[in-house]
Formats: structure tokens, C-alpha cells, sequence
């Protein structure tokens, strides 16, 4: 009886291999071509991907590490946004009333930056502390529906919140960094454009050494992987539940306030980046955190060429319609997911 299961389960798990190589196949294709006929195609991939790549990472941790799809994600993009307004823009002041402040022009823009990225994680915590923890206490049962309701509860408040208190004014800056455009393959790169994208890869690139090389990064593993197992061997579900709450929260945030320029901080701020993070992690699979990072410049390149060629009206519709596909033909993601769902623990 195993052996027959098996049999009949090899070409179906083939043909997922192959629908996830061909995709990545055609990907990479795609973005040879534009590095050598289109290179604005390849730079604005580049460049919203690596942003887009913050917001999906934390949200896949969330949903993998605690089962959690956190609607309110947006939000901390919200957050991050209007703290990097509120810290940045004195010191805008600063440097207009001091042009040769040099050196405050360099690095002006990086104190909001941390801020926000601090302001995500406290929020994040409070989050799990304040809400999910108490929850978690008293039913386990359809978590995954009551944390969406919950989730998506936060979201109106954040917002409504945020609309009493500070206003529906667009609150943003024209631009971090006022000096030249980089040319790269022909193309002009604003420097606040390509500062987006060394933020996320380097940000990505610490995030990913200390998920493998620390002791509390490889518990956030192993909670996803097996919390029952994690809890026997020792580890603190609460203090890797708010660790993860935080990264997640600080990572939204650290979106935000690098994108400032872009996204104007006001009410709806987060709502396309929400949208945006949910089609990289359905397209990469639940919970896959790796798989995100890949997964959300696949997306990228898909609204660049749709920009492109298309017309921005169009900017949502491929990504969607390439998710559709992607659930008709491979429902657990391109990269598949070993992420066992509260229905399975």
C-alpha cells in the first residue's frame, strides 16, 4: 500500500518541481532580456522587490512561526512612515537652514529609518503581549479565523486612530537625498531609489545570519517547524512569539519609512503594501520565509512589466492573475511550505 502511494505520488510532486523551475526559469529569462533591452524594467524590479521583500518576510514569519495572518501588517507600514516623517523632517529644517551641514544631509535620513524600525518592533510586541497571548490562553480552537478577525479588528482601529489624531493630510517628502541621479545601464536611479534597495538586501541578509547562525533565530525555526517538539526541548513559546511579532512589526516599519518618498504617509497608506505582501507569500507558500524573498521580486517584475507595457491601471491585475494560476496548479506556493498549520499541531 506504501509503495503504490508513493508511486502514484512521484509524478504529481514532478510536475510541482517543474511548474516552480519553469517559473523561475521564465524569471530569470525575463530579466536577462530587460538587463539588456529594457534595463528600466530590471531596475524597477530590482528596486520595488527588495522593498516589497521586507514587507513579505515578516508577514510569512508571522503566519509559519505562530499561525497568525496578520491583516494588520499594513499598518505598521502606516507606523513606520509617520515616524520617519516626525524624525526626519526637523531635521529637513536642519539642512535647509544649513546647507553646509554635509554631513547631516548623508546621514539625515537614517535616524527616522531607525526610528520606525523601532517604533514596528515595540508595536509588534504589544501586539502579541497585549492581544494574541491572552487569546492563545484561552482557546486554541479555529485560530487561524479568529486571529484574522482579530487581525483585521486592529486594522480598523490603527487606522481610524491614526485618522482622528493626526488627520487624512499626505505627510511625505519629495525626496531623502538631494543630490545627482546614479546611472546605471543607461538608466537614471535616484539615489533614494537605490538606497531602497542596499536597505532591504542588507537588512534581508542580517535577518537571514541570524535566523542560521543564533541560537534565538534557529528557536523561531524550530517553532515553526514543530512547536510541540520546541516547547519539549525547552524553548519559551512567549519569548519567540514576541520576537517574531517584533521582527515582523520592525521590518513593516523599516518599509515604510525607506519608502517615504514614495508612500506618502496618510490613513490607507498600508493598504497596497498589504496587498503586495499577501501575493508574494501565496506565491511563495505560507509560511516560507525564504521562499519570500524570491517570491517578491517575481511580483515586482510582474507590475513592472505590466506598467510597461500594459498601463498602470493594470498594476494588480497580472500579479493576481498569475496567483490564480499558481493555487489552480501548485495550492501550496512555488516553493511549497513545511510550515505544519495549527490544524496539523
Amino acid at each position: 500500500m506504501t509503495t503504490a502511494t508513493n508511486l502514484r505520488s512521484v509524478p504529481l510532486a514532478r510536475r510541482f518541481l517543474d511548474f516552480t523551475w519553469l517559473t523561475l526559469g521564465v524569471a530569470a529569462l525575463v530579466m536577462v532580456w530587460a538587463a539588456f533591452a529594457q534595463p528600466s524594467i530590471l531596475v524597477d524590479t530590482l528596486v520595488t522587490g527588495g522593498a516589497w521583500a521586507l514587507m513579505a518576510v515578516g508577514l510569512a514569519m508571522v503566519f509559519g512561526v505562530m499561525n497568525i495572518p496578520n491583516f494588520a501588517h499594513g499598518e505598521l507600514f502606516l507606523f513606520g512612515s509617520f515616524t520617519a516623517y516626525t524624525v526626519y523632517s526637523p531635521i529637513q529644517d536642519a539642512v535647509l537652514d544649513n546647507p553646509s551641514l554635509v554631513w547631516l544631509k548623508v546621514i539625515g535620513p537614517f535616524p527616522g529609518m531607525l526610528a520606525a524600525l523601532l517604533v514596528g518592533a515595540v508595536v509588534g510586541v504589544l501586539l502579541e503581549v497585549l492581544l494574541f497571548r491572552p487569546l492563545r490562553k484561552r482557546s486554541r480552537e479555529q485560530w487561524v479565523m479568529n486571529t484574522f478577525l482579530l487581525t483585521a479588528g486592529v486594522s480598523v482601529v490603527f487606522v481610524n486612530g491614526y485618522r482622528l489624531t493626526v488627520g487624512n493630510d499626505f505627510l511625505g517628502v519629495t525626496r531623502y537625498w538631494d543630490v545627482h541621479p546614479i546611472q546605471f545601464l543607461g538608466v537614471s536611479i535616484s539615489v533614494d531609489r537605490a538606497m531602497v534597495l542596499v536597505i532591504a538586501l542588507v537588512t534581508i541578509g542580517l535577518f537571514s545570519l541570524f535566523l542560521q547562525r543564533t541560537r534565538l533565530g534557529r528557536a523561531i525555526r524550530a517553532v515553526s517547524q514543530d512547536e510541540t517538539g520546541a516547547q519539549m526541548a525547552g524553548i519559551d513559546l512567549n519569548r519567540i512569539f514576541m520576537l517574531t511579532m517584533g521582527l515582523s512589526g520592525a521590518l513593516a516599519a523599516l518599509a515604510g519609512a525607506a519608502l517615504l518618498f514614495m508612500f506618502p504617509s496618510y490613513p490607507d497608506v498600508g493598504l497596497q503594501p498589504l496587498y503586495l505582501a499577501w501575493y508574494v507569500v501565496i506565491l511563495a507558500g505560507l509560511g516560507n520565509i525564504q521562499g519570500a524573498i524570491a517570491g517578491a521580486f517575481i511580483v515586482s517584475l510582474l507590475q513592472t512589466l505590466t506598467v510597461f507595457y500594459v498601463g498602470e491601471g493594470w498594476v494588480d491585475v497580472l500579479p493576481t492573475g498569475f496567483i490564480i494560476l499558481i493555487l489552480l496548479f501548485k495550492p501550496s506556493g512555488l516553493f511549497g511550505s513545511a510550515v505544519k498549520g495549527v490544524w496539523e499541531q
